[in-house]
């Protein structure tokens, strides 16, 4: 998965893209997008790795990009080229300010912060699609695609985001090219001083969320990087103290997976215990392809052991015997946390 990081100068975007990745990208620097990675924590990996010893583990990633963001003391606006770099992203986070920051005059705004994010966004898709309208009009196309591009012209003259439109309002097959932003996974990611890490979001700033179809989380980047340099067991300590229950890494992905819809399945052996990232309904035949087209190509079968099963009988003979071990085909829908073994022939 693919999350581009955005937000308005001073946001503190670059130090949360640091704390996410364990980079140390230069705050306040333009340029070009930045990009990273940070491996997906599950402890169910832990626990399969524990049981197998493999010579390998390889737990899932998400993938960060810090988009450059506008610069100057009380800049809010977003230029066409950093428009354009987030179409690129899967997902987008958008970092509000919540804490003093010496070098604006401005207070923290993080509502009237993200009014302005999506009223450009909103604007920027309108844009693309009263334009391709009216070609679409004059080329006489097909009637299902100028209703569709009508419904998304009313949605946001309404001020809605796309995303807020069902599949079955909205067919997206065709519409990927466009990258239209207000129709991508939105994370909210509250940044604050330490002091207030732990606070629930506002009730006004939480219905606002959840009225724009996104979600949201509150963090403190700052914390979250002494956090990150932390042993395992100090860094429990730390968030205890600070009333946190997991570092802000755990709880955006966790959340980002939900946003997106995103679940995982283990291959498992000596070798290697992995975690595969696929989107939820994903089947048996699709998701032997996220480990090698050969698989997908020449699929067969797939023995399908859910991880629940696994692990109250301890061992894959054990689950054998006991008659559970699932044989399915190309159609079976992989769940999550599936051990799943492919069989094929090319």
């Amino acid at each position: 998965m693919k999350i581009g990081l955005v937000g308005f100068a001073g946001s503190g975007k670059t130090t949360v893209f640091n704390s996410m990745t364990g980079l140390d990208a230069p705050v306040g620097f333009g340029g070009e997008t930045r990009l990273g990675a940070a491996r997906v924590p599950d402890e169910r990996i832990d626990r399969l790795s524990a049981i197998f010893s493999p010579k390998k583990t390889t737990y899932a990633e998400m993938s960060f990009a810090d988009i450059p963001g506008e610069h100057g003391a009380e800049k809010k606006g977003l230029s066409p080229r950093g428009l354009q770099q987030i179409r690129d992203q899967e997902a987008l986070c958008l970092v509000l300010r919540d804490f003093p920051n010496p070098a604006l005059d401005s207070d923290p705004d993080p509502s009237g912060d993200l009014e302005a994010f999506h009223a450009e966004c909103v604007l920027a898709d309108l844009d693309i699609i009263e334009r391709r309208l009216e070609r679409a009009r004059k080329e006489q196309a097909p009637a299902p695609e100028i209703a569709a591009f009508e419904k998304m012209k009313a949605t946001l003259e309404e001020e809605r985001p796309l995303r807020s439109l069902s599949r079955d309002e909205l067919d997206r097959a065709a519409l990927a090219g466009y990258g239209f932003l207000t129709d991508k996974p939105l994370l909210i990611a509250v940044n604050r001083q330490e002091e207030r890490a732990a606070e629930d979001l506002p009730p006004e700033l939480t219905n606002r969320i959840a009225a724009l179809d996104a979600a949201g989380i509150s963090l403190s980047a700052s914390v979250e990087s002494e956090i990150a340099e932390l042993s395992p067991e100090d860094q429990r300590e730390f968030l205890e103290d600070m009333g946190l229950s997991d570092p802000a890494l755990s709880r955006f992905i966790r959340t980002a997976y939900g946003l997106v819809d995103l679940i995982s399945f283990f291959t498992v052996g000596d070798d290697e215990v992995r975690a595969w990232t696929i989107r939820r309904g994903t089947t048996a035949r699709k998701a032997a392809g996220k480990i090698h087209s050969d698989l997908e190509r020449g699929f067969i079968r797939a023995e399908v052991i859910p991880y629940d099963t696994f692990i109250e009988h301890g061992t894959e003979q054990a689950v054998k015997e006991a008659g559970l071990l699932q044989v399915e085909g190309k159609d079976y829908v992989v769940s999550d946390a599936d051990l799943v073994s492919v069989r094929f022939n090319v």
